[in-house]
């Protein structure tokens, strides 16, 4: 027990704090009661008698205003006490002060939302009918613009698909969970890279699923008065016990990791059994590259979120597909360097996991009404009249720069080739990145992969992991001690040298094992032998024909692996170096694979797999960079 003398200052200290914010937001609803009409708990109907919760802040005038309209799966109820209370407040203070209404709407079989959960809320028509709704309201000019992050934003582009007349623009941000496939990415909504399960969803799933058998239901008779007093008390919020992930992920079969901690009966069963080309995952909420886009968008992707490859490969999809010359011509895209939705978190000194990349700071709040006032008022908007197709943020250089194109024109794809003298196996091996063409006789380089004792995963490009994962930039070199990790590294750089777009790996392999991954990681190495990684990507083996079909190694054959391509923009400066790990686990980042050949979610026990990177003329494993032109 701690000492009554430490524990009360502690005790006071927590109280202050909750007491502080607790006035804030009675201070933001006594600052939006005085200029909004407020309606909460409107059940809007959709199409098929379901009704969806939702809550309505607009302007007290009687001029009709646009809508800014944000879906979600989680709580929006901003009533009562604690720091975990949504900001659902301050988020229509915002919007209402500039002339908007703002509506805030749950997924169905959400809390108070009727009907059944799905990830992203399924059927898109619940969007389309919403905005059906909301445009025949009395207060509304008829023009709708969609916001958010992450969940919020992952339904909008199958809704776009759609082509609501309302839907007038939409500024999703972190969104790769609403891609389903795109171009060389087939994650379907992050579910896989590769073919491997991304873990975050286990985890995440947790504490979002629904379970069957303990949502309590209200009476078709209740009014909004009647919600909206029992939400005052009685929100509908589980208060889920916390795992400590970084051991629950760990255990065996990966089905039953829910159930294992006692977690939700949810959907979380049934999606663990989908392959990557599942029927399923076209019926649901996905965007997918063979499906129309309607609307004009601004989008905000982040280097070190789970997602940014498919991010970046939707934008110029829309760019290239959109039938509509309107909607291909107004696609917009920022990209920051900063953690799944953490923009604004940027500080004039910008820290991501453990690495400094500088002043990353925007005024996001102007751009982002900037852009609606330009679509949903009717006006002529400066700023998007000045606004660059692609603003991205350069790592190591540290600044901000602005390009008609992703990536930008003035890049010059180069050849790296692997190269060792047949181990570069762990930091002190000897393998090179050489743009010199491979010899015929080069050893290749082998490591066994043991299922049961994987390659950790530290930092990365991930979220929702709880402390299973930190994401972010981590120095590495402590990690490529290991002997499962090849390390491949180019000489020091006596000029600098900028990467900016997708970074493409082809890996020459063989194993004794029928299935087993292969992982590479892309690093900045500096003078002083820090290595902090950038990007990372994954292909289980079985999928190296396409994700349409599974086929097997056989022991002594050598297989062509072409990986999901990484994305980046990183100026490594004179003396810094490119390295690439490989090895054949990156967990719980990506899920175990068991070496079997077997389905892996019901596999309990594993094969060790002795793995190959071969490198010669014939076969030239090799990684593609994107160099920026001088």
């Amino acid at each position: 027990m701690k000492h009554p003398s430490t524990f009360f200052p502690l005790f006071f200290l927590c109280f202050l704090c909750l007491t502080h914010y607790v006035h804030a937001q009675d201070d933001v609803l006594r600052q939006l009661q005085e200029i909004a009409i407020i309606e909460q708990k409107i059940m809007m109907p959709m199409r098929d008698g379901v009704r969806l919760a939702t809550d309505i802040y607009r302007p007290k005038t009687d001029q009709k205003v646009p809508i800014v309209f944000s879906k979600t799966p989680y709580n929006f109820n901003s009533w009562g006490d604690g720091e975990q209370k949504p900001n659902t407040y301050q988020a229509a203070l915002d919007a209402v002060k500039r002339g908007y209404a703002y509506v805030v709407q749950n997924e169905r079989g959400k809390f108070f939302s009727e009907g059944d959960w799905d990830i992203l809320g399924p059927p898109t028509t619940d969007g389309y009918d919403a905005f059906s709704w909301m445009a025949k309201q009395p207060w509304s000019n008829g023009k709708i613009g969609t916001y958010g992050c992450s969940s919020t934003a992952e339904w909008q582009m199958a809704v776009a698909a759609l082509d609501h007349p309302a839907h007038a623009a939409m500024v999703p941000m972190g969104f790769g969970a609403g891609v389903g496939r795109v171009g060389p990415f087939y994650e379907q909504g992050n579910w896989y890279r590769g073919g491997a399960q991304q873990m975050l969803f286990t985890a995440w799933l947790y504490g979002t699923q629904v379970d069957q058998f303990a949502r309590p239901l209200f009476p078709k008779t209740a009014t909004s008065d009647d919600l909206t007093r029992v939400s005052r008390f009685y929100d509908l919020a589980p208060e889920m016990p916390k795992v400590d992930w970084s051991q629950g992920l760990k255990f065996l079969p990966v089905q039953d990791i829910i159930k294992n901690v006692n977690g939700q009966k949810g959907i979380y069963e049934k999606m663990i059994a989908r392959k990557p080309n599942d029927p399923d995952w076209y019926k649901g909420g996905l965007y997918h590259d063979n499906m129309p886009f309607g609307v004009p968008s601004y989008w905000f992707a982040s280097w070190y979120d789970v997602s940014t490859g498919p991010n970046l490969a939707l934008f110029n999809h829309v760019r290239k597909n959109a039938t509509d010359p309107q909607v291909r011509d107004n696609q917009y895209l920022v990209i920051a360097p900063t953690l799944h939705c953490a923009y604004k978190r940027a500080t004039a000194n910008t820290v991501v996991g453990e690495r400094s990349v500088g002043d990353a700071r925007l005024d996001y709040d102007t751009m982002i009404y900037g852009w609606f006032d330009h679509w949903l008022k009717g006006g002529n908007s400066d700023v998007v009249k000045n606004m660059p197709r692609v603003k991205y943020y350069t790592m190591g250089s540290n600044k901000w720069q602005t390009s008609d194109t992703w990536p930008p024109a003035n890049i010059d794809m180069t050849t790296y080739y692997l190269s060792s003298g047949g181990r570069a196996n762990s930091l002190y091996g000897n393998g090179k990145l050489t743009t010199k063409p491979l010899g015929k006789d080069e050893k290749p380089d082998s490591f066994a992969y043991d299922p049961a004792y994987p390659v950790p995963s530290y930092g990365g490009n991930v979220c929702c992991t709880g402390n299973a994962v930190q994401g972010g930039s981590f120095d590495q070199h402590q990690m490529e001690t290991r002997q499962d990790i090849l390390v491949y590294t180019t000489e020091p750089f006596a000029e600098g040298v900028e990467l900016t777009g997708s970074i493409e790996p082809t890996l020459y392999v063989s194993s004794d094992a029928k299935d087993t991954d292969f992982t590479v990681k892309l690093i900045d190495v500096y003078p002083d032998g820090k290595a902090y990684n950038l990007d990372e990507t994954i292909l289980r083996a079985r999928y190296r024909d396409g994700f349409d079909k599974e086929v097997w190694m056989e022991k002594g054959k050598v297989y062509k692996l072409t990986l999901s391509p990484m994305s980046t923009s990183n100026f490594f400066a004179p003396g810094h170096r490119i390295r690439i790990e490989i090895s054949s686990s990156n967990f719980p980042r990506f899920d175990r694979n068991m070496n079997t050949g077997g389905d892996n979610y019901t596999e309990s026990k594993g094969v060790i797999a002795h793995n190959q990177i071969i490198h010669t003329a014939q076969y030239p494993s090799q990684i593609r960079l994107p160099v920026v032109k001088k």
